[in-house]
């Protein structure tokens, strides 16, 4: 027990230290990437840190496996049924560092580029009534804030005008797409129903800057701002349903329940983001400490109203579970086609995503404490489809992942339900490969989640 105990409280250290990097470093983002110019910009992963370990894994995703235990682990961020299964107070909180390599096909010049950020913050919680609980039925909300989207680059690139002169443009964008939500999920018997809705929020600034390279002639450069701002109500509807499997042992005729089997489906539906944007097209200088003076002002438009199109995500998918394993695939399907940004079209298209994953814990009901790493949850995946941003042709999306669930309390407290997790994953990516004339981008993700349930935060004099 001292052993165990001892063990927690270093794991706890742990935890916190890696936490506060986390914070502290969130403000030093240097990611650069060139594709987030095109779309809502570069799409961040919907499924919180368990899921993502498994390859992605939701929609009939519900983190309750293992024999010793008998309560969800982690709120499920893409499907709200799943909160139907809720049966405790859980803060879930995630983070990761990106590293990002771009390559090019046609030289063998590279550029890395890294950036932290806060994934999710999600509070869930059962408010099942008495009646509801005595059908054994259940009823759980969540609510929280996480980002969707990134836009973040700034590309330089020189090229020569026949008869005229060089010149430099130079290409920069930052801002996002964020979301604040509330969740619910109700679990009838073998069915669980939820819905999910908020506000989608967020910002863009793009800007295209010219200068001509010219000794002997001044030309004035060019500077091309759009600074536009969105928002606007989600829907998300979810489904799920499990049925358990028994096997009939045949010396006894008795019949032993060997799994669960769930499937699910989830529908984001479209968005029309209400939004306003400012377009200036002006020459310009460098001041002294490089920040931009206009000179004269070509044309500028203020609070130009519009709407950002935002297409409707369809996921289904299973999981099977069992004593020790669980196993599952998801399929994703958006309709970017239909994406519009004020009435623009982009260089976008529908994708398709596939998603395989499992996981595994040796635990039994009888496994002594100490043996700590037979309590650790195992994963691995992986996912593939095509990139939703299309140039010249489409480029593959494909990537692998590994992860492991380390519990942070006693495992006497641990099957009593105080079950604190610290989830840790690293996912290898990719988006294109040799065969595309565009650059290939190699994505490194280190994650790091924390499902803490009410009694994490509660004081003990005894354990």
């Amino acid at each position: 027990m001292h052993l165990a105990n001892s063990t927690t409280a270093r794991i706890k250290k742990i935890t916190l230290f890696i936490f506060a990097i986390l914070t502290y470093t969130f403000g030093f983002s240097q990611e650069n990437s060139p594709y987030s110019r095109y779309g809502i910009g570069d799409l961040v992963p919907n499924q919180n840190m368990v899921s993502r370990s498994m390859g992605g894994i939701a929609a009939g995703f519900i983190d309750s496996t293992g024999t010793y235990i008998r309560y969800s682990q982690s709120i499920n961020l893409a499907n709200p049924a799943s909160l139907g299964s809720l049966n405790t107070t859980m803060f879930d909180i995630g983070g990761e560092i990106d590293v990002r390599t771009l390559r090019s096909n046609i030289s063998p010049a590279k550029y890395t580029a890294t950036s932290t950020i806060i994934s999710y913050l999600q509070l869930g919680f059962p408010i099942t009534p008495k009646r509801m609980l005595a059908k054994n039925n259940f009823w759980g909300v969540s609510f929280g804030l996480r980002p969707m989207t990134r836009v973040n680059y700034k590309i330089s690139a020189d090229k020569r005008l026949t008869g005229i002169d060089s010149i430099t443009t130079l290409y920069e964008g930052n801002g996002g797409l964020n979301q604040a939500n509330i969740s619910t999920g109700v679990k009838i018997k073998n069915f669980s129903f939820g819905a999910s809705t908020g506000y989608s929020f967020g910002n863009r600034q793009t800007g295209t800057k010219i200068g001509f390279n010219n000794d002997s002639v001044k030309y004035q450069q060019s500077n091309t701002q759009v600074d536009s701002r969105f928002g606007g109500v989600f829907l998300d509807l979810g489904l799920q349903y499990s049925f358990n499997i028994y096997k009939t042992d045949p010396s006894t005729g008795r019949t032993k329940h060997t799994g669960t089997f769930r499937i699910g489906f989830d529908a984001n539906l479209q968005q029309n983001l209400k939004g306003k944007r400012n377009n200036v097209n002006e020459t310009f200088l460098y001041g002294t400490s490089g920040s931009v003076i206009a000179i004269d002002t070509v044309t500028s438009v203020k609070d130009e109203k519009g709407t950002v199109k935002l297409p409707a995500t369809y996921s289904g998918g299973f999981t099977y579970t069992n004593a020790h394993w669980l196993f599952g695939a998801d399929v994703d399907f958006t309709q970017w086609s239909q994406y519009r940004y004020f009435g623009a079209a982009d260089a976008v298209q529908n994708n398709v995503t596939v998603h395989m994953g499992a996981q595994y814990c040796g635990a039994k009901e009888n496994t002594l404490a100490t043996k700590y790493w037979t309590f650790v949850k195992y994963r691995a995946g992986m996912y593939f489809g095509n990139d939703y941003v299309k140039l010249n042709t489409t480029r593959p999306d494909f990537g692998l992942t590994l992860g492991a669930g380390l519990p942070i309390t006693s495992f006497q407290r641990l099957r009593q339900g105080d079950f604190s997790v610290v989830n840790l994953g690293f996912e290898l990516g990719q988006h294109g490969n040799k065969q595309n004339t565009s650059l290939r981008e190699t994505v490194m993700r280190f994650n790091f989640g924390f499902s803490l349930p009410a009694a994490w935060f509660q004081k003990r004099k005894y354990d």
